[in-house]
C-alpha cells in the first residue's frame, strides 16, 4: 500500500516526507513501547504510535523504519522532524486512537507483522 493511500484511509496530515509518499508498506505494527519496535525485522514497514518524542525517531533509525503515522492527535516536535528529515523518514499525523488506525488500515488490506 503507498504511503499516500494510507494518509487518505487515515484522514492523515503529512508533516515529513510528502516527497516521499510513493512509498509501499507492506506491513504494519502499533506500538508506544519502542523496545517492542526494536524486535521488529520486516522491510517496508509502518509504525503506527501515539508516542511524540525524539526516542520514537531514534529508535526508528536504528530498525530501518522510514514510515510512520503519530495518533491520537497527537503533534510532532521540532526536534522530531529536524531527524526525521536527516533520515529521510515520513511522518503522518492522525486524529483517530491507535486502535481504530490500525482496524481501518487491516480492513483496507495492510497485513500485521505478526
Amino acid at each position: 500500500m503507498k504511503l499516500s493511500k494510507v494518509a487518505e484511509i487515515l484522514n492523515a496530515s503529512v508533516v515529513c516526507g510528502k516527497e516521499n509518499l510513493s512509498r509501499e508498506v507492506t506491513h504494519a505494527f502499533a506500538s508506544d513501547l519502542m523496545s517492542d519496535v526494536l524486535t521488529i525485522d520486516s522491510r517496508n514497514l509502518l509504525l503506527l504510535t501515539g508516542l511524540t518524542n525524539v526516542q520514537t525517531i531514534r529508535t526508528s533509525e536504528m530498525a530501518d523504519i522510514q514510515n510512520i503515522v503519530i495518533v491520537r492527535n497527537k503533534k510532532v516536535t521540532p526536534e522530531m522532524l529536524e531527524i526525521a528529515k536527516e533520515n529521510d523518514i515520513v511522518i503522518l499525523e492522525c486524529n483517530y486512537s491507535l486502535f481504530r488506525a490500525c482496524g481501518k488500515l487491516f480492513t483496507a488490506g495492510l497485513e500485521p507483522v505478526y
